[in-house]
């Protein structure tokens, strides 16, 4: 299972931005992810438009998700297939581990799946004795070094390339003392190699799903290489990991959604694998499984229907969001300790595992709305972190520090007088204070802000509601 280490966020943040590799992967890769998501969206005229056609096909689903679902079901049980429903993450792991063990499997290959992690499966699987593969080479480096994603869409987002030819090294010893990676092409050259055997010896082959299409009983992959098709067709067994709100109405509505996905997520029109799997191998097919599972998980999505929260459904897992924060683009994924890292993250886990335990996510937001202002499915992610630290505040579970400053400033801005007599003053002693400096550098109980910046000088001519007044009367 995932350590949640969301409690240690600041802990976390501090490590991270004293990590200088860290630094540099953070510096060399977020400023590509910004301009290929521009540069699309500029090549796609009615791209606004189709931002409120997403929003609207999701808002339309999750209004009636137990129709939609239902029918999804009929339509893979006449496909051959099998729908397992798992209200929790033990549900859905003892599920797997049933499928697996009914299929005799030693070995499992596995596509790039966030729901994976959040159940933990490799672990579950290990455990008892079922050896589970990576496929999707961020996620096989990762696997080598014993590390979770740090992004939703590049799980090694956080990784140099002379990190990976490192491990590479150290992990495979059959390696030529001479062999240099130039490229990453070299480094993927090598993962083929070593995986291919993998893939021939599967015995069951798991994926997550980008969408679900209630019209026609599919899940749908969408990657950038071969590795999730070959794990879907190649075992005899399929399953399918997806939660409960991946699921559309038609095979147009998925259409639309997909159009978005990869501009919002990677800068391309299209992946360059989109994969639609529906049921079981027919008589005809060269390819395929004979046994579709989907796993469908619950997992805590249900509690947000019809809450402040419920809009987080919406989300298509495109990392838009997380690649345009400055707050993950300072310190990466894992300091915020769980599955799902920046704003989406911020709002979701709190939802799914408590903010008794993630009570830091949704303070660590500058507000500054980029991730709604690029979300495709304009999902409104600043109120929802509102909320959540509303939620904070009303179970005391901020800082006793922060809460009696908020009382403070509630009672002085409850007595207008008053709180003009406050702010006068400290206008004054900041004065004072930093003079000759023009900034103050250190300030008694803002130790956590002056630490790493100064703190600049009021502007002359006291608070603004004074210089307002003065302003109002013309002088």
């Amino acid at each position: 299972m995932v350590a949640i280490t969301s409690p240690a966020f600041k802990q976390n943040a501090s490590r991270a931005l004293a990590d200088a590799g860290l630094q540099k992967a953070l510096g060399t890769a977020k400023g590509a992810f910004l301009q290929r998501r521009a540069d699309a969206v500029a090549r796609l005229p009615e791209f606004e438009q189709l931002r409120d056609i997403g929003r609207d096909i999701k808002n339309h689903t999750l209004a009636h998700l137990d129709f939609y679902l239902e029918a999804f079901e009929a339509k893979v049980l006449a496909a051959g297939g099998k729908v397992h429903w798992c209200s929790t993450a033990d549900d859905a792991r003892a599920t797997v581990l049933e499928i697996c063990r009914a299929a005799g499997a030693k070995t499992v290959t596995k596509g790039k799946s966030m729901i994976s992690e959040e159940l933990g499966i490799n672990d579950h699987l290990e455990a008892h004795g079922i050896a589970p593969v990576e496929t999707d080479l961020g996620e096989y480096i990762l696997q080598l070094r014993h590390e979770h994603p740090s992004h939703i869409i590049a799980p090694a987002f956080h990784l140099n390339r002379e990190d990976w030819e490192a491990d590479f090294r150290r992990l495979h010893t059959d390696l030529p003392a001479d062999r240099v990676f130039h490229e990453r092409r070299d480094i993927l050259a090598e993962a083929r190699t070593k995986l291919r055997e993998k893939f021939l010896a599967a015995d069951v082959g798991i994926t997550g799903a980008n969408f679900l299409v209630a019209e026609t009983g599919s899940s749908v992959i969408v990657t950038n290489e071969g590795n999730g098709d070959l794990t879907q067709t190649l075992p005899r067994v399929h399953i399918a990991l997806a939660s409960i709100e991946k699921i559309v109405p038609t095979l147009e509505d998925c259409t639309s959604l997909l159009r978005l996905l990869a501009r919002s997520a990677t800068g391309q029109d299209f992946s360059v694998y989109t994969t639609f799997s529906t049921g079981v191998r027919r008589p005809a097919d060269l390819d395929g499984p004979e046994e579709y599972h989907v796993v469908l998980i619950d997992n805590g999505r249900s509690n947000m229907l019809g809450t402040d929260f419920q809009e987080m459904l919406r989300c298509i897992r495109c990392a838009a969001c997380m690649n345009h924060c400055p707050v993950y683009g300072a310190i990466g994924g894992h300091a915020y300790g769980w599955v799902y890292p920046g704003p989406m993250g911020s709002v979701l886990t709190p939802s799914l595992i408590g903010v008794e335990k993630t009570a830091m996510l949704p303070n660590a937001s500058t507000f500054c709305g980029r991730c709604e202002s690029v979300c495709p499915v304009k999902i409104p992610l600043p109120a929802m972190m509102r909320h959540w630290r509303e939620r904070e505040f009303e179970r005391h579970l901020t800082p006793a520090a922060a809460r009696a400053n908020l009382g403070l400033w509630a009672y002085l801005a409850r007595r207008p007088w008053l709180y003009r007599l406050a702010t006068r003053a400290a206008i004054g002693a900041l004065g004072l204070i930093g003079r000759g400096r023009g900034r103050v550098a250190s300030l008694p109980f803002a130790g956590g802000w002056t630490a790493g910046r100064d703190l600049p000088l009021p502007e002359k001519g006291g608070t603004f509601m004074a210089r307002h007044a003065k302003a109002g009367r013309g002088q």
